[in-house]
């Protein structure tokens, strides 16, 4: 697997575009906004986009892929149908918080835990980590053992609770129950700032670090 990360919108959301290297079949995940540059970044690798998928339905990380589902033809996948309340408000989320261009959807398939998603020959295994918002998801594929985790860990840090839906008890029992047990090699892609390991976090992250 490979991947670009194109930060968009004032928030500096890591959207990513990933891809099978066998067949360049490509994925969106979590297109806030700015499109455009999205489109731009799978123009320049040369890959061919077969679905969007969500980690969570926060403006910044979904008030994009309306619009750029329209302009590749393609589905979009997750978050899970808990985060269907904050789907429906995208316009309002953008108003409150000065993102652009969010506007309501229905995902293609809502997704759950224990499901799988598919790009090109890559299998990504789907993982239910409520907290930050009550639908947030995340996706893990074992075989290059990356993680996109949207915004329930961060180098250092971990995702805010003080949002509609969130709970920090939550947030930490997600962290604990479904991101450690990847195991401490597991890079992740968070949904700001730089990549971190699952070891790395385990020892130095002063929110979820082993006693």
């Amino acid at each position: 697997m490979k991947a670009v990360i194109i930060p968009v919108t004032p928030f500096q959301q890591n959207c990513s575009v990933l891809w099978c290297e066998e067949t360049m079949k490509a994925a969106v995940v979590d297109p806030g906004g700015e499109t455009d540059r999205i489109e731009a970044a799978i123009d320049e690798q040369g890959v061919e986009v077969e679905k969007i998928m969500l980690t969570h339905a926060h403006i910044d990380h979904a008030g994009g892929a309306a619009d750029l589902s329209e302009k590749l033809g393609v589905p979009i996948e997750g978050p899970h149908r808990d985060d269907d309340f904050l789907i429906q408000k995208l316009h309002e989320q953008g108003a409150m918080f000065g993102v652009e261009g969010g506007r309501p959807f229905t995902p293609d398939r809502w997704l759950d835990a224990g499901d799988e998603v598919t790009v090109g020959n890559l299998t990504f295994e789907v993982r239910f980590c409520p907290g930050h918002t009550p639908g947030h998801l995340i996706y893990f594929e074992p075989e290059s053992r990356i993680a996109f985790v949207g915004d329930v860990i961060f180098q250092g840090s971990v995702g805010r609770t003080d949002l509609p839906g969130g709970d920090h008890d939550t947030l930490i029992s997600s962290i604990r129950e479904q991101v450690f047990p990847l195991g401490d090699d597991v890079t992740f892609v968070p949904g700001h700032g730089p990549a971190s390991t699952v070891g790395h976090e385990r020892q130095t992250n002063p929110f979820v670090r082993d006693a």
